[in-house]
């Protein structure tokens, strides 16, 4: 994997200082539950994961928004461009200037980036998953692997324990969002939920498309719930290895999304009405307790 230089040439004081003001702008704008978690960490760090959530924003917008395959394809290519130019130290644009210098300061693998970019890529060539397995390696690249990058900005000893830590907690978010948004990604073509489940529990895709919760459909969705706390429970260990002052936004990010799952059981798995979520006051509480909690632990 390739670390960048520690030596790469600094940009000017303002220019950065305007490129990770514009990151926190899209944070702000475009964060739901990350957001609120992120104000735990130090003003330094803080700013850090903002450039982190930006690049993963843009490589979700790439694929998401309007235009052809060849057209979002062509996004990809371009954002894996600019950030190989990053890691050479030669960024033009404020998201990248910002990135490369978070990639310096914290030494984070340019695979951890690049693993991003080939998960939001896969959405526009497999739009269905055989087995969990799949599933897995799916949600390795577009959710483990931002967790891998977080903990390097985060600060964390333990090695491998710790990064298997990151890597659970990544999936079990990764598998609240598909429990969450199954109406949502129907609409963009996609499955996430695995084939042979929707088999097992008798869940049809015209099931899915009349949005209709039958008996099967809460059963499914009650085995992906138990199956994502189960990767929440394991990814608590990371916890421990975190520098104190970071423990809060991981434990943040934890209670916030299984706040979601505990709202998805609560609506009797009816995903399809609306867009379940937490309030910002459900949120702003869970921060403060795990603001309380966190940095606690030993």
């Amino acid at each position: 994997m390739t670390t960048p230089s520690p030596t790469a040439s600094p940009e000017s004081p303002a220019a950065l200082a305007a490129a990770y003001e514009e990151c926190r702008r899209v944070t702000r704008r475009e964060a739901r539950n990350f957001y609120f978690a992120f104000l735990t960490l130090p003003a330094r760090q803080r700013r850090a994961i903002y450039a982190a959530y930006t690049f993963c924003r843009y490589c979700d917008d790439s694929v998401d928004a309007e235009g052809t395959h060849a057209e979002k394809m062509q996004r990809i290519g371009y954002l894996r461009e600019k950030l190989t130019q990053a890691y050479a130290g030669n960024s033009d644009q404020p998201l990248f200037i910002a990135l490369a210098d978070v990639a310096s300061t914290y030494r984070i693998p340019e695979q951890y980036f690049q693993e991003v970019l080939n998960g939001v890529e896969s959405d526009l060539v497999k739009t269905r998953y055989a087995n969990f397995e799949e599933l897995r390696a799916y949600c390795y690249q577009v959710a483990s692997a931002v967790g891998l990058i977080c903990i390097h900005i985060f600060g964390f000893r333990g090695g491998d324990e710790a990064r298997r830590g990151a890597i659970d907690l990544g999936l079990a978010m990764q598998l609240t969002n598909i429990c969450r948004d199954v109406r949502e990604d129907w609409e963009f073509g996609r499955v996430y939920l695995p084939q042979d489940e929707l088999e097992r529990f008798g869940v049809t895709e015209p099931d899915l498309a009349s949005y209709t919760v039958t008996d099967g459909f809460a059963k499914l969705m009650q085995f992906q719930i138990d199956r994502a706390r189960e990767y929440f429970a394991n990814g608590q260990r990371l916890l421990p290895y975190l520098s104190p002052r970071s423990r809060a936004c991981p434990a943040a990010l934890g209670l916030i999304y299984g706040g979601v799952l505990n709202k998805i059981e609560a609506a009797g798995y009816d995903v399809f009405r609306e867009r379940i979520s937490l309030s910002k006051g459900a949120k702003l509480r869970l921060m403060a307790r795990a603001w309380l909690t966190g940095p606690l632990m030993k």
